[in-house]
């Protein structure tokens, strides 16, 4: 019998189109033999839909048009199974049981924990990081914060809400020039390097500010590593057991890793991958990365550490800036859901796309066996005793 596998993506955020590209890339990818996979969509006003044309990349070009061919949805628990039932019409009927939930969504609204504590709370099975991890990895200062806590090498920075730059300008960006410039400035909660500027100089500081900001109430500035390599690394596993990938160069045509250079197409440069316009798949790079076996080594085992850290779960990319000068390398970011699912550096390390995804479905399926061991209630009912009109009086019978 075939695994009943829900394909989750889309959401209201940034990367809607960028969780599009990627979850089809994994639709084709699975083993159709193992599972029977059933497309759920969020769409950027947050309804779900389901339907065969959702496999299609055509049907999002003018998804206003092509509705007519899908169905309104929710995902709801019915005893012990798990089924998306029609909303749309007077009838609800369920159309399909659904056993396990795959994720591949970027961004806010979605990758931030948002979506896991939805699953959470219906009890589904779900493939990927959990609310903390997911949480943890979409917030650039929480992130860095819990980072520091490891002792995990990262570069300086400072961090304001909008509400403060806007009360005291002066203040933030004393402190942005006590950084020393080049800066980076991003928005703190955003990903596919939306909003990111770097910044030379103090003439062009507030400008970039702005943008970040017209994209997220929390900013993140940088300080800029000089001499820089862009590698990555992709890690696979849960808190008991880790692997990683081998790692790649990133070469970006802009002077930082853009959303352009990773989603809209890639370069000519000589000895560089590049496949056109196929999400992360596309971006150019090479693999493995040309830096020493010492620091290849290093990273890998911070991969780890990184991964443990944040309680993450499946697959991840974690990205680092190196200064090729010093060799000094720091963890820029994890991506706790990234785009392609990183499966081109798996390909690299011999595991097949479809074989990666197998992985981390039966990662995802031991872990819920293993959880549902734990105790998740109590069997005692303490509101048997309890009375609302006596107020904290109530409390006291309860206790006794």
């Amino acid at each position: 019998m075939k695994i009943k596998l829900g394909v989750m993506f889309g959401g209201e955020t940034v990367e809607h189109e960028v969780s599009i590209i990627s979850a089809l890339q994994a639709i084709q990818n699975l083993n159709k033999d193992k599972y029977e996979v059933i497309p759920i969509y969020i769409g950027k006003d947050r309804t779900f839909y389901t339907g065969s044309v959702l496999t299609e990349i055509d049907t999002f070009k003018d998804f206003e048009v092509n509705k007519k061919n899908v169905k309104e949805v929710s995902l709801y628990k019915k005893g012990n199974k798990f089924y998306l039932q029609n909303t749309s019409g007077l009838i609800r009927k369920d159309i399909t049981d659904v056993d396990i939930v795959l994720p591949v969504v970027h961004g806010n609204n979605v990758e931030d924990g948002t979506l896991a504590g939805f699953l959470d709370t219906i009890g589904i099975p779900y493939v990927g990081p959990h609310v903390l991890g997911a949480s943890l990895g979409q917030d650039k200062v929480a992130m860095k914060q819990i980072m520091a806590s490891g002792n995990i090498s990262i570069v300086d920075y400072t961090w304001f809400f909008d509400s403060e730059y806007l009360d005291d300008k002066d203040k933030i960006l004393k402190n942005i020039k006590k950084l020393g410039y080049p800066v980076v400035v991003k928005p703190a909660t955003l990903g596919s390097s939306v909003g990111i500027t770097l910044v030379k100089n103090e003439k062009t500081i507030e400008k970039a500010i702005e943008e970040a900001i017209s994209y997220d109430n929390k900013i993140v500035v940088e300080k800029a590593v000089e001499n820089l390599v862009e590698v990555n690394a992709s890690v696979l596993g849960n808190y008991e057991n880790q692997k990683v990938s081998p790692l790649e160069e990133v070469m970006g045509l802009d002077e930082i890793l853009s959303y352009s250079d990773k989603y809209l197409g890639g370069s000519k440069t000589k000895g560089v991958k590049s496949s056109g316009s196929k999400g992360m798949a596309s971006t150019n790079r090479i693999i493995p990365a040309r830096i020493s076996k010492k620091l290849t080594t290093e990273i890998q085992e911070t991969s780890k550490e990184v991964f443990k850290l944040l309680n993450l779960s499946g697959v991840c990319r974690i990205d680092y800036l190196i200064d090729k000068k010093t060799e000094k390398f720091y963890v820029n970011e994890p991506n706790t859901i990234p785009g392609s699912l990183s499966f081109y550096l798996w390909k690299e390390a011999g595991l097949e796309y479809k074989d990666l995804l197998d992985e981390m479905i039966s990662i995802a399926i031991k872990e819920y066996k293993n959880k549902s061991k734990k105790t998740m209630s109590f069997e005692s009912n303490i509101l048997a005793g309890f009375s609302g009109s006596k107020g904290s009086k109530g409390l006291k019978g309860a206790k006794n």
